[in-house]
């Protein structure tokens, strides 16, 4: 079993950034992806970035070239480093791991979730 703690939300102008964290601990061996969903209110989950045990990171197109998915694995930890953030950014952020990959349809193992919100 694998737990993910998030921190780092929290209430930002437009056009600022938020960094969050998230720590995995437990059968972190058997992770070979991470990443960062959102939810909206009233709206379904987003996939928002992903990294793999290799390196390899992806965006949603929303995101792209404004947030960077990052980890350290010294750390057991992902980053998500988001600039320039817009009031369409306002979510609560999910950290996410799995033992394959992290896709849109879920993944194995959830953290609990950090509120950001971006006024304008």
């Amino acid at each position: 079993q694998v737990q993910l703690v998030e921190s780092g939300g929290g209430l930002v102008q437009a056009g600022g950034s938020l960094r969050l964290s998230c720590v995995a601990s437990g059968g972190t061996r058997s992770v070979n992806a991470m990443g960062w969903y959102r939810q909206a209110l009233g709206k379904p989950r987003e996939l928002v970035a992903t990294i793999t045990s290799r390196g390899t990171t992806n965006y949603a197109d929303s995101v792209r070239r404004r947030f960077t998915i990052a980890i350290d694995t010294t750390k057991n930890t992902v980053y998500l480093q988001m600039n320039n953030l817009k009031p369409e950014d306002t979510a609560v952020y999910y950290c996410a791991a799995d033992r394959i990959g992290v896709t849109p349809e879920g993944s194995d193992y959830w953290g609990q979730g950090t509120q950001v919100t971006v006024s304008s």
